[in-house]
């Protein structure tokens, strides 16, 4: 079971991650957890002790991998060891923060991003444990090979007009790269009106509601951990991931 989260920054698409993974472990299933957002923050949330050092961080050893020489690189570079010397264990959960790369103005840099996501590729295709992986807003720098293996793509938005956008792009993004299996999931939903509000925007690829959780929102603020969080939001997902299993289910 794939799953994968994409939205717009700062619409809660990693504390949902973390706690849709929370979730299956809860259930006694094995977690690898993959964070491929620029700013990763899985570490954090589900507590894993230890400095972590983001693959895209490690910029001559992608550089290595790629065998990058001038402008010339290998599009089939060498990945399959990198998961066992730079995956993080903690009980039944493995993480992998592979980040993502970016110059300064905000573009890819091919050769080292070429490692990256030939490595969340692998991850996802040889995986035998539950996959939820942490998506950067838009799914356009992964590609089709990259999103084949993944079973279902999340698009978290909030019910306001940026994320709303932002979200409706994932979606156009997704639709050309033929992704068929992705939903969009509404956080911080105050009231009904805003929940109307979003179906209405995306018919019938709304999938699920989440309210606001003000203790949630506090444990953040004080940059607490959410690996013995039990409140409202966590009880939320775990009915999202009931919903998640019955759409695999009824597709697999």
């Amino acid at each position: 079971m794939k799953i994968a989260f994409s939205g717009k920054g700062g619409v809660g698409k990693s504390t949902l991650a973390a706690l849709l993974a929370l979730a299956f472990l809860e259930d006694g299933y094995k977690v690898l957890a993959i964070d491929a957002d620029p700013s990763p923050h899985l570490a954090r949330l589900l507590e894993v002790e230890g400095e972590i050092t983001p693959l895209a961080e490690l910029t001559e050893l992608l550089a290595e991998r790629a065998e990058k020489a001038g402008p010339y690189y290998t599009l089939n570079p060498k990945i399959e060891d990198l998961p066992e010397k730079f995956a993080v264990t903690k009980d039944n959960l493995r993480l992998m923060v592979l980040g993502a790369i970016r110059t300064a103005g905000g573009g890819c840099a091919c050769p080292e991003q070429t490692v990256l996501r030939r490595l969340l590729t692998y991850l996802l295709l040889t995986s035998k444990e539950v996959v939820i992986v942490d998506m950067e807003a838009g799914v356009e720098h992964f590609g089709r090979a990259t999103l084949t293996p993944i079973d279902l793509l999340i698009v978290i938005t909030q019910p306001f007009r940026g994320s709303v956008e932002t979200a409706k792009q994932i979606l156009k993004l997704a639709d050309e790269l033929k992704v068929k299996k992705v939903f969009v999931v509404g956080n911080r939903i105050a009231n009904a009106q805003q929940e109307a509000s979003l179906k209405r925007e995306f018919e019938d690829k709304y999938l699920f509601s989440l309210s606001i959780d003000e203790e949630l929102e506090a444990r953040e603020i004080l940059s607490k951990g959410l690996w013995d969080y039990k409140g409202k939001a966590y009880q939320e997902v775990k009915n999202l991931k009931k919903r998640l299993e019955e759409i695999i289910s009824a597709t697999a």
